[in-house]
């Protein structure tokens, strides 16, 4: 969850916005040797603005100097040169916050070109995955509630494990979306921090960050579900009545709101800058990291006395002469560990601030390939394979078969 954010948060903390700052002596340094001269007459006075030292200007013109040696990608950009105009006044041009204007732009360090295709591929893969998940997770939910025979507790759990999964996807892919319109590299050379919070864009853009965060911790809340129903069916009967599911939209729906209201009053009281996507106080992420990290382990320990069941069933079913329960348990461990989110055990302990260089790529890789593709794999397994399903569809096409080969109107009387 908001792993490519936090690859992106990584190149734009290099961005104009948020420059970077040099050490107290370079910054003296510099200061003592741009005021040592002094001028007069009506001119743009020179100044030094934690930056650049910018030498006296004549007004109405445009005045521009060499990028400051002391940015550590100097050598990158020795040939770029930042801007300031002077007014007509003799004053440097301000913008509307009272600022001075200044274009810094040569002077960026600009991302690997390297990185930046990494970035385009896995933007290009969760999106061909969400997409197919879409596809898959959509018609399996018509299939599931359009079919009468297919009503029952355990389909309205999975119908509701998909709606939860059709919403992460359409969130993640909106939340990226207002995140690159509206905080892009080009949009932030072009305006402040200041300029573009003002902007009600922003307000769009972090709504549809915390719909994300609810709709993320929905889902998992509803892998726990599915959990725990098949944990009560097979061990223990943890709601009262397995045919209410009550209990269990109460769970997947009601319990991420216990923490994404705490998490959006901490956002907003205390960090609230950009999109709500960079994280500078790791305590606030925590408040809706904490419940997945909860609600996934409790799924491994539910997944592996399932497991256990499972091979105690197995081996019973072997000594009456069944010599394939190892292939069966091997099948039944694979199709749970989608339907529970186990694979996010694997990294669920390393956050994007934790990791660097190639064990980040490999993190950001992994998970977005298994959530984007998760809900189409969940789609295929509990639905579309089916053995009800598959029964279903398999007398329909039987009948459509023979309505082509023997229409109505060719039936005899006797071949009816």
């Amino acid at each position: 969850m908001g792993t490519l954010t936090g690859l992106r948060s990584s190149i734009r903390n290099k961005l104009p916005c948020i420059p970077y700052t040099p050490p107290v002596t370079i910054v003296n340094m510099f200061c003592d040797s741009c005021h040592s001269r002094s001028s007069v007459g009506m001119l743009c006075r020179r100044t030094f603005d934690h930056y650049a030292c910018w030498p006296d200007g004549p007004p109405g013109s445009v005045v521009n100097v060499s990028c400051p040696s002391y940015l550590p990608w100097f050598d990158k950009v020795s040939q770029g040169l930042v801007f300031r105009r002077c007014g007509s006044d003799g004053h440097w041009v301000e913008v509307e916050d009272g600022e001075v204007w200044r274009d810094i732009s040569q002077c960026e360090e600009e991302p690997e070109v390297e990185f930046q295709e990494l970035m385009v591929s896995f933007k290009t893969l969760y999106t061909i995955g969400y997409t197919l998940s879409l596809f898959a997770l959509v018609s399996a939910l018509i299939i599931l509630l359009s079919i009468r025979k297919l009503h029952c507790t355990r389909n309205y759990i999975h119908a509701n494990l998909f709606v939860s999964f059709i919403l992460r996807a359409v969130s993640v892919i909106v939340k990226d979306t207002m995140l690159e319109r509206h905080w892009g590299r080009e949009i932030m050379r072009q305006a402040d921090i200041g300029e573009m919070l003002s902007h009600k864009a922003a307000i769009g853009c972090r709504i549809a960050q915390v719909v994300m965060q609810y709709c993320v911790l929905a889902n998992h809340y509803w892998f726990f579900g599915e959990a725990i129903y098949l944990y009560s069916v097979l061990i223990a009967s943890v709601f009262i009545d397995n045919n209410k599911y009550l209990p269990y939209i109460c769970l997947g729906w009601g319990t991420p709101l216990l923490f994404v209201i705490p998490w959006v009053l901490a956002k907003l009281l205390r960090e609230n800058k950009e999109c709500w996507a960079v994280n500078e106080n790791m305590s606030y992420w925590w408040i809706i990291r904490f419940p997945i990290l909860f609600a996934t382990l409790i799924n491994l320990l539910l997944f592996i006395k399932i497991l256990k069941v499972i091979l105690s069933k197995l081996r019973a079913n072997h000594q009456n002469g069944y010599p394939d329960y190892k292939l069966r348990l091997a099948k039944a461990t694979l199709t749970l560990i989608p339907l529970f989110g186990i694979h996010e055990i694997i990294f669920i302990f390393v956050t994007d601030e934790q990791t660097s260089g190639v064990l980040r790529f490999v993190k950001v890789f992994s998970t977005l390939f298994l959530n984007s593709f998760q809900g189409f794999l969940v789609a295929v397994l509990y639905c579309y394979f089916n053995k009800e399903v598959c029964e279903i569809f398999y007398c329909f096409s039987c009948c459509v078969v023979i309505s082509i080969v023997y229409p109505p109107s060719n039936l005899s009387p006797a071949a009816l």
